[in-house]
C-alpha cells in the first residue's frame, strides 16, 4: 500500500507520463521509469514488490524492494537455475517440484532457542534468504545480487523535544493517510494506549463511528475487554468482541502452516484471532503497532535506563565487583521477585549492550548450547546471536543508550518478531493490517526524542501520554501496560497439556 500514490501520481502526470489505471500499483512502474531504482526513496507505505525491466532484452533486469520497517516480508533465493523470489518461504520450498531442499540452517536452531525467533538476512531454511527491511536488491542473470540500504532511522544524534501540536498532527496525519482503502476498513483495539490513540485518531478523520475488534480471555488476568468496550462506548464505535479459548488445533496445526518459520510469542494465537474476528467485517485493519519501539514504552527499557545510570554512578570498580556476585548468585528461581537479584547484578558488571541483550532473550546462549546435540553444539561453537545484534545497538553515533536499545529493537525484534507476527496471523485470514504508527516519517521523528521525553517517573511513553492528556481518559494512559499476551502457562498445566507433553 503507497499511501502518498495520489501525490506521485500528480507529480508523474505533469511529467508526461499517461496511467492506465488509478491503482498504486502502476504509479509504482512509472516511478521506475523516472527515478529507476532511487523510486523506493519517494515511497511512503507499506510493500514488497518484485519489478521486472525487459526493456534491454539482452540484460534484463530484477528490482526486489521492501519497505523501511519490515511491514511486509520479502524471501529470496538463488540458485543455478537463476533467482526466485516469494512472500513466503513456503512458496520457494514447493517450486520446481521441491528443488529448493527443506533442509533446517543449523545457526538458526540456535538464534531460536536464544530469542524466540529466527531474525536478520538469514531465514531458518538453508537457502532461502530476506531482504532486510528498507533494502532493495538488484539482480540481472550473470551476475551477483546487488543489495543496496536505501533508509535507515537517524544515527547522528538525538531530535529536539516534540510540542503536543507537532505530536498529535503527525499522528492525525498518519493515521488518516492510512485510511485510503476502497474496501471496508476498522482497527484493533486492546485496553492500552497505542491502539486507542489509533482508533481516536480514525474516528475524528472519519467524523463517523469507527469498526473496532477486540479479543480478551476468560482469564481475568489476561484480559483487557471491559477498557476496550468503554473506549469503544466513548467513540460511539461499532465494537465486536471475542473471547479467546485454548484451542489445541490453532496453535499446532495452523499456526505453524501460516508463519513458516518458528516464532515463540505466544501472542500468535490471539493475534490471529482478533484478525479472524476482523476478517468477519472488515478488509483493512490499523493496528497500534510501533508504539513501544518508537516511544519507548516496553517496561525493560526503563529497567536498561535505570541500569545505566546507576553503573554510571557505580564507577567501573563497583560494577565489576556486582557482575561478580551476579556471576555467583543462585537463581532463585522459585523466589519472591526481589530476591531474584542474579541478572540484575550480571547487567551491572557487563557493557550497555550485553546487559540490554539479556532483557529480549530467553536463554543465555551457554544453556541454548546444552539443549542441543554434542556434535550439533560444538558445530556452532563459533555462533554468537549477540553478534549481530551488538552490530545494531553500536550503529548510532550518539551516547544515549536507550536509544541505542530501541535503534537495535527496531532493527531485530520489531521486523523479526512483531511485525512478523501480525503479518503472517492477519494475511492467515486474508486481512490487511496497517501501522500507522511506523509511518517511517513518525518514527524518525520521535524515536530519537531524547530520553527524558521517552521515559519519566519510572514508565515509558511520557511524550505520547502527555499529549494525549485532552484526548484519552487517565485510566488508559495511567494503567498497567499489560502487552497483548495469552496466559500460556495456565493453558499449557491445563488444557493443551496433553498436546504439549506430544
Amino acid at each position: 500500500e503507497i499511501y502518498n500514490f495520489r501525490e506521485l501520481r500528480a507529480e508523474l502526470l505533469a511529467a508526461g507520463h499517461r496511467f492506465a489505471t488509478g491503482s498504486d500499483a502502476e504509479v509504482v512502474v512509472h516511478l521506475y521509469e523516472e527515478h529507476g531504482e532511487g523510486l523506493v526513496e519517494r515511497l511512503v507505505g507499506m510493500f514488497a514488490f518484485a519489478l521486472s525491466d525487459q526493456r534491454d532484452p539482452h540484460r534484463p533486469r530484477l528490482l526486489l524492494a521492501r519497505d523501511r520497517l519490515g511491514i511486509k516480508p520479502l524471501y529470496w533465493s538463488e540458485d543455478e537455475s537463476g533467482l526466485a523470489f516469494a512472500s513466503q518461504p513456503k512458496a520457494l520450498l514447493a517450486r520446481d517440484g521441491g528443488r529448493t531442499r527443506r533442509r533446517l540452517r543449523a545457526a538458526a536452531l540456535l538464534d531460536y532457542l536464544v530469542q524466540g525467533y529466527v531474525g536478520g538476512e538469514h531465514s531458518a531454511w538453508s537457502g532461502i534468504r530476506r531482504l532486510p527491511p528498507g533494502t532493495t536488491l538488484s539482480w540481472s542473470p550473470g551476475e551477483a545480487p546487488a543489495l543496496r540500504r536505501y533508509w535507515d532511522l537517524p544515527r547522528d544524534g538525538l531530535r529536539g523535544a516534540a510540542p503536543v501540536e507537532e505530536l498529535l498532527e503527525w499522528l492525525d496525519r498518519c493515521v488518516g493517510e492510512h485510511l485510503e482503502s476502497d474496501v471496508p476498513l476498522g482497527a484493533f483495539l486492546s485496553g492500552g494506549i497505542d491502539s486507542t490513540a489509533v482508533a481516536d485518531s480514525m474516528a475524528r478523520a472519519l467524523g463517523g463511528p469507527p469498526v473496532l475488534c477486540s479479543v480478551g480471555f476468560e482469564e481475568s488476568s489476561h484480559d483487557e475487554l471491559d477498557t476496550a468496550r468503554a473506549s469503544a462506548a466513548r467513540l460511539g464505535a461499532v465494537h465486536h468482541c471475542e473471547v479467546l479459548r485454548p484451542d489445541p488445533r490453532a496453535a499446532l496445526e495452523q499456526l505453524p502452516w501460516i508463519y513458516d518459520e518458528p516464532l515463540a510469542d505466544p501472542s500468535t494465537l490471539p493475534t490471529w484471532l482478533v484478525s479472524r474476528t476482523a476478517r468477519d467485517h472488515v478488509t483493512v485493519a490499523l493496528s497500534g503497532d510501533g508504539g513501544d519501539e518508537t516511544f519507548a514504552g516496553y517496561r525493560r527499557y526503563v529497567h536498561d535506563l535505570a541500569e545505566n545510570r546507576l553503573r554510571r554512578r557505580l564507577g567501573r570498580p563497583g560494577a565489576r565487583l556486582l557482575g561478580a556476585l551476579g556471576a555467583v548468585y543462585p537463581r532463585l528461581q522459585w523466589a519472591p521477585r526481589p530476591l531474584r537479584a542474579r541478572t540484575f547484578l550480571r547487567n551491572l558488571g557487563s557493557e550497555p549492550a550485553r546487559a540490554y541483550w539479556r532483557s529480549v532473550t530467553q536463554l543465555e546462549r551457554d544453556e541454548a548450547l546444552e539443549l542441543l546435540a554434542p556434535e550439533l553444539a560444538s558445530a556452532l561453537a563459533g555462533h554468537d546471536p549477540f553478534e549481530a545484534f551488538e552490530e545494531h545497538y553500536r550503529a548510532p553515533a550518539v551516547d544515549d543508550p536507550l536509544y541505542r536499545a530501541q535503534y537495535a529493537d527496531l532493527h531485530t525484534y520489531l521486523p523479526d518478531q512483531i511485525l512478523a507476527k501480525v503479518d503472517r496471523a492477519s494475511m492467515g485470514v486474508g486481512l490487511e493490517v496497517r501501522v500507522p504508527l511506523l509511518d517511517h516519517r513518525f518514527v524518525e521523528r520521535f524515536a530519537p526524542l531524547p530520553a527524558e521525553e521517552k521515559v519519566q517517573g519510572g514508565r515509558g511513553k511520557h511524550a505520547l501520554r502527555e499529549a494525549l492528556r485532552g484526548r484519552l481518559p487517565g485510566a488508559i494512559l495511567d494503567g498497567a501496560k499489560r502487552g497483548f499476551d495469552t496466559p500460556l502457562a495456565a493453558w499449557l498445566r491445563g488444557p493443551l497439556a496433553g498436546q504439549a507433553a506430544e
